[in-house]
C-alpha cells in the first residue's frame, strides 16, 4: 500500500489532522449552543448540581437577602468563590442581585425554581402513569 493509501485508511495525513481540527471546533460549537439554548430548568438543575450553590439559596432563603461578604462569612469558601457562584445562580435565575449604595445584596427568586419544581412534578406523574399502564397489562 502506497503511503497516501496509508495515510487515508489510518487517518495519519494532513487531512486527517485538519479533519480532527474541525471536529473538535464543531463539538466547541454544538456544546456552546446547546449552553446558550438551555432551557430554564437545565440551567435551574445545573446551578443546583453543586452543593456550595444549594447552601447559599439555603442561607438567602434563610436571610431574606445578603451580600457575597455574609455569605461567605457562613461557608468554608472564599468571597470571590461565593461571587463565582451567585453569578451561577443569577444565570439560571435563582438569585438577583441589586445594588445598595456600594454593596450588592442578593435574594432568592422563586419562579425558576418552582418552574423546575413542575417539570419534575409532570416528569413524576408521567411516569407514574406509564408504571401504573405496564401493571395493568
Amino acid at each position: 500500500m502506497s503511503d497516501a493509501a496509508t495515510d487515508t485508511v489510518l487517518g495519519t495525513g494532513a487531512d486527517a489532522a485538519t479533519d480532527a481540527v474541525t471536529d473538535v471546533t464543531d463539538v466547541t460549537d454544538v456544546t456552546d449552543a446547546v449552553t446558550d439554548a438551555a432551557s430554564p430548568v437545565d440551567r435551574v438543575l445545573g446551578a443546583l448540581a453543586d452543593p456550595t450553590r444549594r447552601r447559599l439559596l439555603d442561607l438567602l432563603a434563610a436571610q431574606g437577602e445578603a451580600t457575597a461578604t455574609t455569605l461567605a462569612g457562613r461557608l468554608p469558601v472564599t468571597r470571590q468563590a461565593v461571587v463565582k457562584h451567585l453569578a451561577v445562580l443569577e444565570a439560571a435565575g435563582l438569585v438577583a442581585g441589586h445594588r445598595a449604595g456600594r454593596e450588592v445584596r442578593y435574594a432568592v427568586r422563586p419562579v425558576a425554581l418552582d418552574a423546575a419544581a413542575r417539570w419534575m412534578a409532570e416528569l413524576a406523574a408521567d411516569w407514574d402513569r406509564r408504571l401504573a399502564a405496564r401493571g395493568r397489562g
